[in-house]
C-alpha cells in the first residue's frame, strides 16, 4: 500500500509540475511558483531527505530567479524601446488586472496594449509608441525562454530528488 501512495504522490506532483511548466506560456501565470509549491508539497508529504532539502533550496533559488527575471526582462525590453517607468509600472498593474478580470488572456492583451496607448498618449507619436511596444514584446519573449528553461531545470532537479531520495 505504501508503494501505491508513493506512486500517487509522484503522479500528482508531476501533474502540478507540468501545469506549472506549460502555464509559463501565459506570461502572468505563476508557473514557476506552481512548480515550487508542487515540490514543497512533495517534500512535506513524502518526507525530507538530505538530498531533498538541498535540492529544495536550489528550487527555491530558481523560483526566486524565475519570478524576478520575468518582470525584469519585460521592463528592460520596454525601457530600451523607449517606454517610461510609469508606463512600465502601469502595464504591470494592467496585466495583473486583465488576468484577474479575463483569465488567462486578459493580461496578455492588457499589458502590451497599455504600453502602446500610454506611450502614444505621452509622446503623441505612433512610431515611438510602437517601439516601446516592440521592446516589451521582445523582453516578454526572452523572459519566456529563460523561465521555461528554469522550469525544465526545476523539473529535472525534482526528478533527481525523486529517483535518488
Amino acid at each position: 500500500m505504501n508503494e501505491l501512495l508513493d506512486i500517487g504522490l509522484f503522479g500528482l506532483t508531476q501533474i502540478f509540475m507540468l501545469v506549472g511548466l506549460f502555464g509559463l506560456v501565459v506570461p502572468v501565470f505563476p508557473g514557476i511558483v506552481v512548480m515550487w509549491l508542487a515540490a514543497l508539497g512533495y517534500g512535506i508529504l513524502g518526507g525530507w531527505s538530505t538530498l531533498g532539502i538541498v535540492i529544495f533550496v536550489f528550487l527555491t533559488l530558481l523560483m526566486i530567479a524565475g519570478t524576478t527575471v520575468d518582470n525584469l526582462l519585460m521592463g528592460v525590453g520596454a525601457r530600451r524601446g523607449g517606454a517610461s517607468w510609469l508606463s512600465i509600472g502601469l502595464a504591470l498593474l494592467f496585466g495583473i488586472a486583465g488576468t484577474l478580470l479575463w483569465p488567462p488572456i486578459g493580461g496578455i492583451i492588457a499589458a502590451p496594449l497599455s504600453v502602446l496607448l500610454l506611450e502614444y498618449w505621452r509622446r503623441r507619436n505612433w512610431g515611438e509608441a510602437w517601439g516601446a511596444f516592440r521592446g516589451l514584446a521582445t523582453g516578454w519573449g526572452l523572459s519566456f525562454v529563460v523561465r521555461f528553461g528554469i522550469g525544465v531545470f526545476m523539473m529535472l532537479l525534482w526528478w533527481l530528488w525523486v529517483w535518488q531520495g
